[in-house]
């Protein structure tokens, strides 16, 4: 089953703690890839004028609604019982952003009713497999 879908969903981008911005991004996710989710923000909230979308996995999204989560680029964590900060590192520099955590659940809920949980390699029949192994398939 191919399926994948956007949600629109409203963030706040924080350049300092006094400095915010109100943004409208959108959340993406596509079965073909089934372990990543994608973040995508208009033209007219990058430097260079273009979208600018992150794609990582949907279990860091989903560890960050909870506890601090994330190695290298993208790191997620919970600020109250409300908001969840995703942070942003590139070559060109970071961007905080905060988002409602119902919509991030909402998205993820939702991703699991297309690619369940632990399904991301797809289900694999053993003895189909195990014929093709023996037969040098």
């Amino acid at each position: 089953m191919y399926a994948a879908f956007d949600q629109t969903v409203q963030a706040r981008l924080i350049a300092d703690p006094h400095a915010t911005r109100d943004l409208s991004a959108a959340l993406r996710y596509d079965a073909a890839d089934p372990l990543a989710v994608r973040i995508v923000f208009p033209a007219d909230a990058s430097l260079d004028g273009g979208e600018v979308a992150w794609a990582f996995g949907r279990e860091l999204l989903d560890d960050g609604l909870h506890a601090p989560a994330g190695e290298g680029d993208v790191h997620v964590w919970p600020r109250d019982g409300s908001r969840t900060v995703i942070e942003l590192l590139s070559k060109e520099g970071v961007a905080v952003v905060e988002f409602d955590s119902a919509d991030l659940r909402a998205f993820l809920l939702r991703s699991y009713d297309v690619v369940a949980a632990g399904q991301e390699h797809g289900e694999t029949d053993m003895d189909t497999g195990l014929a093709a192994l023996l037969r040098g398939v």
